[in-house]
């Protein structure tokens, strides 16, 4: 025990390839770790996505480390920050009184047994990983080898499984999450969960499992097993035209489907009348509703309970400041022009800027 750890944690931005020195340890039994690679998945800054390395902080000795510490020393890396306030794992290390590196920076070589990497999201070299003699640990939530890449959470929630869990695994180079499996455990995926709610699930499940590999870790890279051929998923990042609804595909429980699972980064959008529209707080309906915010689709019914068109909007001022009035004129008519509509964007990335927006959009 005692082992000194270095963490690293950040927004998940992709970037190039830093180059480490190499460390001049010699490697122990079972503790190979040399991938170069970015750490896929939960989206920073979030308070849950930090969370096992957060809890790995609060493990490291004030004074001295004595015979019982799990970790004697740990430095932290993070990345910068583009978004307004502190990452949490930064705020953090430095309520701790821990050394903080920005990355490229990334503190003393060859002076750490083993790196543990949490929504990182940068490849790191194999000169940097081989600094760790017992090489670089990922928590990854999903069960692997379902979910592989960046978005395993989202994925989860948008293809409605059933079970997911937690994957503590060891880095390997040139390819993402194909690396051994050194603790995996599953969980049941609440009914009606949001990605959100399930990020929270497995930050708390997800930092249990480090603490209890690296509580025995030399055991725990002994029993390393790798992953199987078989089960292979796919988790890309999503981008903001995944919150376009495709009302001529998609059916009404595929809609709350999607909500769940990109709603807390996107509001969905859709066309009214040629605008842009968020749609927020959506609801399941089980019969033919008697109050605006219900509409049918298909043969299905969606609720929502919020709208943004200008500004923030209550169901039922949008139905009574914009839909109303054009029942009353036109009483008669079929009202196809009234009627919600796909939209679509371009695949261009959006700016920080327009993130920010519609993450404003969803706290207002």
């Amino acid at each position: 025990r005692g082992r000194g750890v270095r963490g690293e944690t950040g927004p998940p931005e992709r970037g190039r390839r830093e180059h480490g020195r190499r460390g001049g340890r010699e490697e122990p039994e079972g503790g190979r770790g040399r991938e170069e690679r970015h750490s896929e998945g939960w989206r920073c800054p979030s308070p849950h996505l930090s969370l096992p390395a957060r809890r790995l902080l609060h493990h490291v000795p004030l004074r001295e480390p004595s015979e019982d510490s799990l970790v004697s020393r740990l430095e932290v890396v993070t990345l910068p920050s583009r978004l307004p306030g502190d990452l949490p794992v930064r705020s953090c290390a430095r309520e701790l009184q821990l050394p903080v590196h920005e990355w490229p920076h990334t503190g003393p070589v060859g002076q750490f047994d083993v790196g543990v990497v949490a929504s990182f999201g940068r490849l790191l070299s194999e000169d940097l990983i081989l600094q760790f003699p017992y090489g670089v640990l990922n928590v990854h939530p999903s069960c692997l080898p379902r979910w592989r890449g960046p978005a395993p959470i989202v994925h989860t929630v948008l293809h409605g499984d059933k079970v997911t869990g937690v994957t503590i695994m060891e880095i390997r180079p040139k390819r993402f999450d194909v690396g051994p499996i050194i603790k995996q455990e599953e969980v049941a995926v609440p009914p009606h969960c949001t990605a959100q709610e399930l990020e929270g699930m497995l930050a708390k499940m997800g930092a249990n499992m480090l603490l209890a590999v690296l509580k025995k870790l030399p055991e725990s890279l002994k029993n390393k097993k790798e992953q199987p051929k078989e089960g292979v998923t796919f988790a890309p990042k999503i981008s903001i035209s995944k919150s376009c609804i495709k009302w001529e595909e998609q059916t009404a429980a595929q809609v709350i489907q999607l909500h769940r699972a990109v709603g807390s980064m996107f509001p969905l959008q859709t066309l009214w009348k040629g605008t842009t529209v968020k749609l927020l707080d959506f609801v399941e309906v089980d019969n033919i509703p008697g109050f605006p915010g219900i509409f049918k689709h298909g043969r299905s019914w969606v609720g929502i309970k919020t709208v943004v068109l200008k500004k923030k909007l209550t169901a039922v001022d949008f139905y009574n400041g914009y839909m109303h009035s054009w029942f009353q004129q036109n009483p008669r008519t079929v009202h196809q022009e009234c009627r919600f509509q796909t939209l679509k964007l371009s695949m261009a990335k959006k700016t920080l800027k327009e993130r920010g927006i519609l993450a404003k959009d969803i706290k207002q």
